[in-house]
């Protein structure tokens, strides 16, 4: 008879109590006394019911308060419930014991101190047959070993494993018997599944979150608090997912981090404006479409903004977007009608965005675009095919890559997966990473018949961004693939140099770089790597152009990098424009900054309309640019501190930059580092410049050392 009452109790527990969480003690007229798990409870589920007066029965689990919002279902009908092996501390499940036993007659039950009394309780979570009653210091040991130990967090939840007869278990047939083995498992915090195993349970949890079915779904509609934050960049609104800065976490990726390469973008489409209109432009990994919202709040009808994304909650955020910022959104001639209606009576409509829920591959197959701004998390080398299969001539394609494990050599082996590049880590890694993406970028536009000439190239702390402008037609690709060579690097000293191009192969290639360390040092000293881009990373004239861009639209933010970039394209220091006067007629300033403005071709070269004229246009910009080469700026640079010699006090780096263009050497700053110099002085004399403007430290035998390495110097200049 007893097992027999524990076996009516036990489905009991399960379908009219399922959720658990004891309260903080009632009063006396609202307790109710629980029965016991025994042979007289049985009687007791089926008595009468006792009158108003008289405290009425409860059955096995006395039932919990309502939910908290954060875990209460929008509708009420389909209110989720927590099952009792989901409490928040280890004390919670020590407190069930006593109300399993119907414990609330003293209002003093439930606290920390009684749970040390000789009092025998049972598991809540096992039944009897399984674990029998106890003393709690034993039941204390249980609940942590067994069930807290193992359990699953989730929200500050702990799904602790539970051995109640919940999950149906297959029984067992052994000979003649059958065996009835009760199976542990886990409850979901969010949906009312079952899972036996941890593993299972941890993966299940993860596929809810990868799906954006988190407690944040299940918030009631009446809260208070809304559930998407509402941030603002550039006078652009946009709502944002909770964790929006998690990738891991949600669907819709915001980074705040990224303004500076949205505002880099911007300025370059409206520069690109102002050459053609309308312009077809796409945002091909829209996330919150914050970058496309920009675009057509900003330019107006000189763009036709495409946002896509193949998630459906980016989708449907992207919408919701472009409502708040008063934007209408076009989709399909079907829903066209309905969409015209969702703006409120005397709302002003901005401008039209289309918005898309396609593969990023596909839509850029199916369409031809502009301007093509790639934002991938991670590798973009993915969608460089697509991209140029169907970009117009003169168009341009930005590329953002924040793989920046592979391409600042941190995971070699990923950087010859993703873009067959053998690099190492070296003073001017980030100036290397940035010639990796434009290297795959090229061969991406050359196997499409199209070469490119790169605008400019940013390589900061989390992300690479190449914009490049596209050349239709083989004689273009034949001159974009031919930038395309390997480096040589010195593991010694750290010279480097392109390696010449040619078929034959070379009997010495230590002979190219400008060091003798193969001859002095024992061994090979210096490695290959690449291939990498050869050419320049800038294009002086766009980039006044964007400077010109940002002035208008008043993006302070950029304003010193642009500055930056443009001095970095010229490879001259910025202390020499002050030498110049405001009235120089080839000159021009710009808050401080003067601007050459005879040598500008790139304004007018390309508005040229027809196809004859633009053929013509792209064989003189080729001529151009192979009379131009000997003005490029040199590729990489030095960092002075890396060089710096031992018991010496270095110049400072304005000093030392003078100090190099005195000598004759073409000199500047360079944003990929901050202590970094760009210039065309080899190595050697970049160390007896340093080595002559160092004053030695105030100590005998380092100034004697310093008179005798300045000696040297001298012979070696000799």
């Amino acid at each position: 008879m007893e097992n027999m009452a524990e076996e009516e109790l036990l489905p009991l527990e399960k379908e009219e109590v399922e959720v658990v969480q004891v309260p903080t003690p009632a009063p006396a007229s609202a307790r109710v006394p629980t029965p016991a798990p025994d042979s007289d409870s049985a009687p007791a589920l089926d008595s009468a019911p006792t009158p108003a007066s008289a405290p009425a029965p409860a059955p096995a689990l006395a039932q919990a308060p309502a939910l908290s919002p954060s875990l209460a279902s929008a509708p009420e009908e389909t209110e989720s419930k927590r099952h009792i092996s989901i409490q928040r501390q280890l004390a919670d499940l020590e407190k069930l014991a006593f109300v399993t036993e119907g414990d609330f007659d003293s209002a003093s039950s439930l606290n920390s101190d009684n749970l040390d009394a000789g009092s025998k309780q049972s598991c809540p979570l096992c039944p009897t047959e399984k674990f029998r009653a106890c003393n709690s210091h034993k039941l204390r040991r249980h609940l942590q070993n067994l069930h807290w130990k193992v359990s699953v967090e989730f929200e500050g939840y702990r799904m602790c494993i539970c051995h109640l007869p919940c999950r149906p278990v297959k029984p067992n047939i052994i000979g003649e018997q059958i065996s009835s083995k009760m199976g542990a498992h886990y409850h979901c915090i969010i949906c009312s599944a079952t899972i036996t195993r941890r593993t299972d349970m941890l993966g299940h949890v993860r596929r809810h979150v990868n799906k954006g079915e988190t407690k944040s779904r299940y918030i009631a509609a009446s809260a208070a608090k809304p559930h998407n934050e509402v941030l603002k960049e550039t006078d652009t609104d946009i709502q944002v997912c909770p964790n929006y800065s998690i990738p891991q976490k949600t669907d819709s990726y915001f980074n705040p981090k990224m303004k500076l390469n949205r505002q880099l973008i911007f300025c370059t489409l409206a520069a690109l404006a102002k050459e053609r209109k309308p312009l077809e432009c796409l945002d091909a990994f829209g996330a919150t479409g914050i970058m496309g919202l920009q675009w057509a709040k900003h330019l107006g009808n000189a763009v036709k903004v495409t946002i896509n994304d193949l998630n459906e909650n980016s989708v449907t955020l992207i919408q919701e977007n472009c409502h708040l910022n008063k934007l209408k959104v076009v989709v399909d001639s079907k829903e066209k009608e309905e969409s015209d209606n969702v703006l409120e009576e005397g709302e002003e409509n901005l401008g039209n965005v289309k918005v898309t829920k396609m593969d990023a591959n596909v839509l850029m197959h199916l369409r031809s675009f502009d301007f093509i701004h790639l934002d991938p998390f991670g590798t973009s080398v993915n969608y460089l095919d697509s991209a140029f299969r169907n970009i117009r001539n003169l168009g341009i394609v930005s590329v953002t890559s924040t793989d920046i494990s592979s391409l600042y050599a941190k995971a070699q082996h990923v950087a010859r997966r993703h873009y067959g590049c053998n690099i190492v880590r070296t003073e001017y890694y980030k100036e290397l990473a940035a010639r990796i993406v434009v290297a795959a970028v090229a061969r991406a536009a050359a196997r499409c018949n199209k070469g490119i000439e790169v605008l400019f190239a940013v390589a900061l702390e989390h992300f690479v961004l190449v914009v490049v402008r596209v050349l239709r037609g083989p004689t273009s690709a034949d001159e974009t693939a031919k930038k395309i060579q390997y480096l040589i690097h010195c593991q010694w000293c750290e010279e480097r140099i392109f390696q010449k191009n040619g078929n034959m192969v070379e009997e010495n290639p230590y002979r190219q770089l400008p060091c003798n360390c193969h001859g002095s040092m024992p061994g090979k000293t210096a490695i290959e790597l690449g291939p990498l881009w050869s050419s320049s990373l800038f294009n002086t004239g766009f980039l006044k152009r964007i400077l010109i861009e940002s002035l208008h639209h008043g993006l302070d933010d950029i304003q010193t990098l642009i500055k930056t970039l443009i001095f970095e394209s010229e490879c001259t220091p910025q202390s020499q424009f002050s030498v110049h006067s405001p009235s120089n007629v080839n000159k021009q300033e710009e808050y401080g900054v003067f601007i050459k403005t005879t040598d500008d071709t790139t304004t007018d070269n390309y508005i040229i309309q027809g196809k004859r004229k633009s053929n013509e246009m792209i064989t003189n910009l080729a001529k151009r640019q192979k009379a131009d080469a000997s003005t490029e700026h040199p590729p990489f640079y030095y960092n002075i501190h890396r060089h710096s010699i031992k018991g010496m006090n270095m110049p400072k780096l304005k000093k030392f930059l003078c100090y190099l263009s005195q000598a004759g050497f073409r000199v500047s700053r360079t944003h990929f580092d901050p202590m970094g110099v760009r210039t065309d002085a080899p190595l050697m004399q970049f160390k007896s410049i340093l080595l002559k403007y160092s004053t030695p430290t105030y100590t005998g035998g380092q100034s004697e050392g310093h008179v005798q390495a300045a000696s040297e110097d001298t012979v070696a200049d000799s």
